[in-house]
């Protein structure tokens, strides 16, 4: 089994808490908009990281991260990327992907919005947006995810509330 956190849309701000949060996973998985190298250095140093820039990543996290990520863990593959769109309305790069690719699980940020739905068009699809954990933007609550992924099942999907988008812990 493996535990795993998930986060987007930091923009450059890391709350404390996120580490308590992802004390137990075992990946934290940073779907863009980290905002700088030295966030997801810091995220590295404290479990492994997967990660993909998103679109206000500077050259240094393109440089070390690529735009779509496409990797199998548990028995299922995971297709990463920042700007995804959601089920029904997907973004055109992204959909290209998924039709090509036909993940288990997609994970994206972009929208700031936490979402979490099965898209039957793309066979029972797992569709994750953790919305946004960082301080900028116009989300009015910072979220996360925690999920265990287990002999190619998702379970034990959890939805956490960092606190107001203002709040500076």
């Amino acid at each position: 089994m493996m535990k795993v956190g998930i986060i987007s849309d930091t923009h450059g701000y890391l709350d404390n808490n996120i580490f308590k949060y992802f004390e137990e996973v075992d990946e934290i998985w940073h779907a863009g908009d980290a905002g700088s190298l030295e966030l997801l250095d810091e995220l590295s140093r404290f479990k492994p990281l997967r990660a993909v820039y998103g679109n206000i990543d500077d050259y240094k996290v393109r440089s070390e991260y690529p735009e779509d990520y496409i990797f199998s863990v548990e028995g299922l593959k995971v297709y990463m990327t920042h700007i995804g769109g959601h089920p029904g309305a997907y973004a055109p790069r992204a959909k290209k992907f998924l039709k090509a690719e036909q993940p288990d699980v997609f994970v994206c940020g972009h929208s700031h919005i936490l979402r979490v739905m099965r898209d039957s068009a793309f066979k029972n699809m797992l569709y994750l947006n953790p919305g946004a954990a960082g301080i900028h933007g116009f989300h009015k609550v910072r979220t996360l995810l925690r999920l265990d992924l287990h002999e190619k099942k998702a379970v034990g999907l959890q939805a956490i509330e960092l606190g107001k988008r203002g709040a500076i812990v």
